[in-house]
């Protein structure tokens, strides 16, 4: 199945084989260029597909992250994987982009997972040692966070953002830094193996996108 991921600076495409035992990334392009999304992702893609010599007529479902992430970036993965999904009439399963990436951390203790949300803020989610989600996704001031880790007994922090962040939060920094194609799968392996109907390809934005209208539009009466 084909896995992509924009919702952060990397541009993330990759064929994953799920089967019944551990998903196997058969091939993978992962490019951190915050402002190349839209240019990469689709060559990616096709890259992908002839390095693992699979054909799109062969992709049987495609699993993408949604989020959160910046608006800009983030709608270039959904809607590609929309366009994909619709043109080759297969299922599209959205998930969180930092469960994505959580499900690559090996860890013994809760983390957390922090990527960057720029207006220096992160978004951020909490973890159990198994990759269960304890809390989040959140956005917020990097400073802000501090507690509540604290709280969810976190004992280390992956992604971007806690690299950015790391002497605010004060915490050990482990891999990875952005989603993979199999963490991608991994987050969304429950129901691609029980056939589940894919939740609604929703984006996570958290907030208000930068781009608003400064002032609301002038309502025009008939004469």
């Amino acid at each position: 199945m084909l896995a992509i991921d924009t919702a952060t600076p990397a541009i993330t495409a990759g064929l994953v084989a799920l089967g019944d035992g551990k998903p196997e990334t058969l091939a993978q392009r992962v490019t951190v260029n915050a402002r190349a999304h839209g240019e990469l992702l689709t060559p990616q893609i096709q890259q992908v597909l002839a390095e693992a010599g699979v054909a799109l007529g062969g992709l049987d479902a495609i699993v993408c992250g949604a989020g959160p992430g910046p608006f800009t970036g983030l709608r270039v993965g959904m809607v590609t994987a929309a366009a994909f999904g619709d043109a080759l009439d297969v299922p599209v399963h959205p998930v969180c982009s930092l469960d994505a990436i959580a499900a690559d951390v090996t860890s013994t203790e809760p983390f957390a997972v922090v990527t960057d949300a720029r207006r220096r803020e992160v978004y951020w989610a909490a973890y159990d040692p198994t990759g269960e989600r304890l809390d989040g996704p959140t956005v917020q001031q990097p400073a802000e966070i501090t507690e509540a880790l604290a709280e969810l007994a976190v004992r280390s922090i992956a992604g971007e953002g806690a690299i950015k962040y790391a002497d605010v939060l004060g915490l050990p920094v482990v891999d990875p830094a952005y989603p993979s194609p199999r963490g991608l799968v991994v987050a969304a392996a429950t129901a691609l193996r029980t056939g589940a109907a894919p939740a609604p390809l929703t984006p996570l934005y958290l907030r208000r996108p930068d781009a608003m209208e400064s002032v609301p539009r002038k309502q025009v009466s008939r004469l």
